[in-house]
């Protein structure tokens, strides 16, 4: 059986998450939101959004829900100043959302994969700490989560092209924001879940059995370290694998 992780107290807190409708991104809302904090959750598909809804309900949490597309831009810019009208700050931003691309020689992929890649897993990110920032830093102790990849990391892997190169690009993105807004009290942190029972992973390795698999919500007990008060990490690398070994 496994531990149930030690539960913060984010009353108050306000905590926004990308890509929030299924996979990581929900089973970290739901954690989130049973730390007592109110989500803003981030995703495509309303639908989606809105059986989340239901579950952080039914745990006597709190949600607004966000439906849109990463890929717009002017959207997300729009995003902050919205926000701004409703809530003084924002203490917690996870940004998770990401896409796989294709899995293919770095010279075989079509262009529009590979834009669309980097806008999504890469882009948008830098966009969402642009919009965000000012809330981020009204909170005077706000926490950065992004959710990168074993792939992302030092060594080069074939056939994942893409999606690699838009995590490595994104842990320096996570890496050179922590260094600037040290001062104003906000810490980021990047956490590698390593392979997860998700459907993103099902369609990189489609002949993989997923119940050999962690769920998605084994990450709390990292996440909940992550957004902690006390972390004072400046873009720490937090491998799940790792973590999971000395705990």
């Amino acid at each position: 059986m496994t531990e149930q992780p030690e539960i913060p107290d984010l009353s108050g807190k306000i905590a926004l998450v990308t890509g929030a409708s299924r996979g990581i991104g929900r089973a970290m809302a739901i954690s989130l939101a049973q730390a007592g904090a109110h989500i803003l959750a981030l995703a495509r598909t309303p639908g989606g959004l809105e059986e989340l809804d239901d579950e952080i309900r039914a745990i006597g949490g709190t949600a607004s829900l966000i439906p849109m597309d990463l890929a717009d831009g002017e959207a997300i810019a729009r995003l902050g100043p919205a926000l701004a009208g409703r809530f003084p700050k924002i203490d917690i931003f996870l940004g998770n959302a990401a896409v796989l691309g294709e899995l293919t020689p770095v010279t075989d992929i079509a262009e529009k994969i590979w834009n669309a890649t980097l806008d999504i897993n890469l882009t948008a990110n830098w966009r969402l700490l642009k919009t965000l920032d000012p809330l981020l830093r009204a909170s005077g102790a706000a926490r950065v989560v992004f959710i990168t990849s074993t792939t992302g990391g030092e060594v080069a892997r074939p056939f994942w092209g893409g999606y690699a190169i838009s995590k490595a690009a994104l842990e320096m993105l996570a890496k050179t924001y922590a260094l600037e807004v040290k001062i104003a009290g906000i810490r980021v942190a990047i956490i590698n879940p390593g392979p997860m029972r998700t459907k993103m992973r099902a369609q990189a390795m489609p002949g993989e059995d997923p119940m050999t698999l962690p769920e998605p919500k084994e990450l709390t007990p990292l996440l909940y370290y992550a957004v902690d008060p006390a972390y004072d990490g400046e873009a720490e690398r937090l491998i799940f694998k790792e973590w999971k070994s000395r705990t």
